[in-house]
């Protein structure tokens, strides 16, 4: 059975030809149609406890029911609404009882804690097909990483029904704001994805700007101002030391991202009033320019495969985006609407390119495919500037600040149709966000 699952937004069908099949084990399958949105109604029986876990077994269901419920595709039905309670993880799922509260999709799973370690076990249902979706599944971490374990069981579960890539297993680096906007305090933080477990990477003596995770996510490239001229940082997540990759004098550099591979690092330097974008050998500290005019050119990132770069540059009289080889040479505009453009990043998939884009009086995310074209906005505000992309290439993270003499930035989240808006779960104004691989 083929089940069809509609999104909003008509031109949607364009946006989800180059997703990838899934190969199911089941029949429960979400296809991505035009229409309007109608979440699946999915269930988490409470887990079971096989030994120390009475809290948190009740924690983990609340996890993973806000991940999925978070993408605007599922809908929880509440645990008073159940008929069936299963005896244990491995009892018979009686489909019947679920189908009478219209429930689609069922969650099950058991959870034990031994000796600072926990272990989480998992099933997914079909209900109307009365099948499991798949094999079970467990996943085993620190006691203290319950969380982690939680958003792993979201991930299978999400790209089982959707056949989509996982994210919710994955972190975010920002920049949090206190203060007026003439004297803000910034210091860079990583939270997970969905605002929990931050953790503060730099304190607030020096203005930070723009962290940016290397592929695998152990270290943060960040431009600071403790010198009083930017300059591009880089600091080892874990040990929380950093040290300074750029040294010349009489220039500022900033904009930084590593490549693909980690071996590059691309940045924006200022000298003599000119911004070219230049790439730097991660290892040994050697640069060369990459591109050579009397504008500005700056925010550059890297196609996922490493072999192309798109970036802002103003050589047509307004920033608009160019794309040219990661070898530079010759670039091609690709943004051709009206307005301004800028802080373009890759898709982690290679099919689209998000920006910033600053029209009549509004800031705005959009979207593009490589060639500049099927061009669509996403947001539109009084100030939303920076994209950064999930893992899987289909959510979009940016700041949105308020206007006014009080406005304060906070970060949010929305998918690549424009549809389901969502704020950060973060208690403090935060900006720059930089969306990180998935953990291992």
């Amino acid at each position: 059975m083929l089940r069809t699952f509609s999104l909003a937004l008509a031109s949607i069908l364009s946006l989800a030809a180059a997703a990838p099949a899934l190969a199911q084990d089941g029949p429960l399958r979400i296809t991505i149609t035009e229409g309007v949105i109608e979440p699946m109604p999915f269930a988490i029986a409470p887990f079971e406890n096989e030994g120390g876990a009475d809290e948190m077994t009740r924690k983990i269901g609340s996890v993973i029911a806000d991940d999925l419920i978070g993408t605007g595709l599922f809908k929880l039905v509440p645990r008073e609404a159940h008929i069936a309670r299963p005896a244990s993880f491995s009892s018979p799922v009686a489909y019947e009882d679920w189908r009478a509260i219209n429930v689609e999709a069922l969650i099950t799973g058991a959870v034990s804690v031994k000796g600072g370690k926990i272990n989480v076990k998992f099933r997914l249902f079909d209900v109307t097909s009365g099948q499991p979706l798949g094999d079970g599944m467990q996943f085993d971490s620190g006691e203290s990483n319950w969380r982690r374990a939680a958003h792993k069981v979201a991930d299978q579960v999400y790209s089982r029904i959707t056949g989509e890539g996982r994210y919710f297993d994955s972190r975010v680096a920002f920049v949090s704001e206190s203060g007026p906007k003439d004297a803000r305090q910034k210091r860079i933080g990583v939270m997970d994805y969905d605002g929990a477990n931050v953790k503060w990477l730099t304190d607030s003596s020096a203005l930070v700007l723009a962290p940016q995770f290397s592929p695998d996510g152990n270290k943060i490239l960040y431009t600071s101002f403790a010198s009083g001229f930017p300059r591009i940082m880089e600091l080892d997540v874990n040990s929380v030391r950093s040290r300074t990759l750029s040294e010349q004098q009489g220039t500022m550099t900033f904009s930084p991202r590593y490549s693909p591979d980690g071996r590059w690092i691309l940045y924006s330097l200022e000298q003599g009033g000119n911004t070219d974008i230049y790439q730097m050998d991660a290892a040994t500290g050697a640069t060369r320019a990459l591109t050579n005019a009397p504008s500005i050119e700056t925010s550059p990132s890297y196609s996922p495969d490493g072999k192309q770069i798109v970036f802002e540059s103003d050589r047509s009289g307004s920033p608009q985006l160019y794309i040219m080889s990661a070898s530079g040479g010759e670039a091609t505009r690709i943004s051709f609407g009206e307005g301004r453009y800028g802080t373009p990043v890759w898709s982690p998939r290679g099919d689209m390119i998000a920006y910033t884009r600053q029209n009549s009086g509004k800031f705005h995310i959009g979207v593009m495919r490589t060639d500049g074209s099927e061009e669509r906005t996403l947001t539109e505000s009084f100030l939303d500037e920076g994209p950064t992309w999930a893992p899987n290439g289909r959510v979009v993270m940016f700041t949105r600040e308020t206007p006014g003499g009080g406005g304060q930035p906070r970060l949010h989240s929305v998918d690549i149709t424009g549809r389901n808006m969502r704020p950060a779960k973060l208690d403090n104004p935060a900006s720059d966000p930089d969306w990180g691989p998935l953990l291992p």
